[in-house]
C-alpha cells in the first residue's frame, strides 16, 4: 500500500518572474499544481520544508498530500528546478492523481543482499547496476515507495532483467509490453578482470605488455 506525506502549501496570486523572485527572497518556493478536472493553481510552499523534504526518497516517487488550508490534493511531484549552484529550490510542478486513473512514475530500484551473493563474495566479480529505477504503471493506491531487489543467489555470469523483478501487486512495467527487446538488464555481474588482447602463445617481439594503452585508449 501506498505510502502518503502531507505537505502544506499556500496560494499564490501575483504571478511573473519578478513575483517569483520575490517570494524566493523571503524564503518560499513558487510553484504549480496542475491535472485532473480542476483548472491549474500556482501555489507557494517554506523553502526550508522543502528543502527537508527534497532529502528523502519518498519526496520523488511517492504520493503527496498537498494541504491548502485544510483541502488537501493527492499529487505526483513532477518537476524540480535547482539553482545551478546554490542550495535552493527555485520552482516545482506537482501533477494531481485519481485513485480510479493508472499512473506512470518512476520509482527506486533498493538492491538487497549483494555483498552476500556468491557474486559479492568473489574478489574477481564486478556488479553493476545497470538501472536504479524503474518506470511502472499503477493505480495510485498500490503505488510503492521503491521496488527490492534481491541478489542473493547472484552468481558470475548472471543478470537480473525487467522481467526478474517482483513487482507488488497491481503493478506493472510497461516496457515490458513492447517485445522482448526491451525486456532489459537491471544488474549484470561480470569477471572483473580485463584481459588484453593477444594475450597468449606468439613471438616475444609482437607482444604487448597487458598494462599498456593500446591504439583505442584501453589499458592503464
Amino acid at each position: 500500500m501506498a505510502t502518503t506525506h502531507e505537505i502544506k502549501v499556500q496560494r499564490r496570486e501575483d504571478e511573473g518572474k519578478g513575483a517569483s523572485r520575490r517570494l524566493r527572497r523571503t524564503g518560499n518556493v513558487p510553484a504549480i499544481v496542475y491535472g485532473g478536472e480542476l483548472d491549474p493553481v500556482n501555489i507557494q510552499l517554506v523553502h526550508e520544508d522543502v528543502l527537508l523534504a527534497s532529502k528523502n526518497e519518498w519526496f520523488y516517487s511517492s504520493i503527496l498530500d498537498l494541504s491548502l488550508d485544510g483541502d488537501v490534493q493527492k499529487v505526483l511531484l513532477r518537476d524540480m528546478q535547482r539553482h545551478p549552484y546554490r542550495q535552493q529550490i527555485m520552482h516545482l510542478d506537482f501533477q494531481r492523481v485519481s485513485a480510479n486513473q493508472a499512473l506512470r512514475t518512476s520509482v527506486p530500484l533498493h538492491f538487497l543482499n549483494e555483498d552476500t551473493s556468491p557474486a559479492g563474495k568473489a574478489s574477481d566479480v564486478v556488479i553493476t547496476h545497470e538501472m536504479n529505477e524503474v518506470a511502472i504503471s499503477c493505480l495510485p493506491g498500490n503505488l510503492p515507495e521503491y521496488i527490492e531487489v534481491d541478489l542473493g543467489e547472484l552468481k558470475l555470469g548472471d543478470a537480473v532483467h525487467l522481467s526478474d523483478l517482483k513487482l507488488p501487486e497491481g503493478v506493472e512495467i510497461p516496457e515490458l509490453k513492447l517485445g522482448k527487446e526491451h525486456d532489459v538488464a537491471v544488474v549484470i555481474a561480470r569477471h572483473g578482470r580485463i584481459e588484453a588482447e593477444g594475450e597468449g602463445e606468439g613471438d616475444a617481439a609482437g607482444a604487448v605488455p597487458a598494462a599498456k594503452v593500446d591504439e583505442e585508449g584501453k589499458g592503464e
